[in-house]
């Protein structure tokens, strides 16, 4: 007989009851409710469930919810949510006492991140170049001619957000995100305990972050 935990359709799966971290529980035992796998979401509902998840001291269902992001949502966004992936499973592994995986991940996902970062400023320097070099030429054709072209590097510069995503896509405060990994993969390299909610990153910059209330 095979006593594999199956589904509807027959797919494997572990009914076990797991903690916040993902940890395999007893049978029996209450264990925290697993993501949904599959779920789309709009990205801002994506940010808010994972900052509520990882507020919550539970990183591994934070990732989940990542995944989908990633997994479900446009290929040029991929690289952003797996990176936000990374970093919540790397906060799941320092929080679990991996310190070894906890920090390898936590400066994964932050290498990741500063590399979308660092692509978004090349865009924007290269719109803004653009734009100056339009208006520059603009100035020989007199000030009608000027006028345009300022409107179309001013219109240029605006879509920066649209094009590339920006310095900080969605409200994501990649810069921040990068310097907690970093800082967290230290103290976990020293050998500092890690407590999952006491640790949660924040996501989004304070203006743009979720009501909690």
């Amino acid at each position: 007989m095979n006593g594999r935990d199956r589904d509807d359709e027959g797919r494997a799966r572990s009914a076990r009851p797991r903690d916040g971290l993902g940890r395999p529980l007893p049978y029996g035992t209450p264990g925290v409710e697993r993501q949904p796998e599959g779920v789309v979401r709009a990205p801002a509902e994506t940010v808010a469930e994972a900052q509520r998840l990882l507020d919550g001291g539970m990183p591994f269902h934070a990732h989940e919810v990542f995944e989908d992001a990633w997994k479900s949502g446009p290929g040029a966004e991929a690289p952003l949510w797996r990176a936000l992936a990374q970093l919540a499973v790397g906060l799941t592994h320092a929080a679990r006492g991996n310190a070894v995986g906890g920090a390898r991940l936590l400066r994964r996902g932050a290498d990741a991140l500063a590399g979308l970062e660092a692509e978004g400023e090349a865009a924007l320097a290269g719109l803004e170049a653009e734009g100056d070099a339009a208006l520059a030429g603009a100035e020989a054709e007199g000030e009608a001619a000027l006028g345009r072209a300022e409107a179309e590097g001013e219109a240029a510069l605006g879509g920066v957000d649209a094009a590339c995503g920006g310095p900080a896509p969605y409200g994501i405060d990649v810069a921040g995100l990068v310097r907690w990994a970093r800082e967290l993969a230290g103290r976990v390299d020293a050998g500092q305990e890690v407590d999952a909610a006491a640790e949660a990153p924040l996501l989004t910059s304070p203006p743009d972050r979720p009501d909690s209330a």
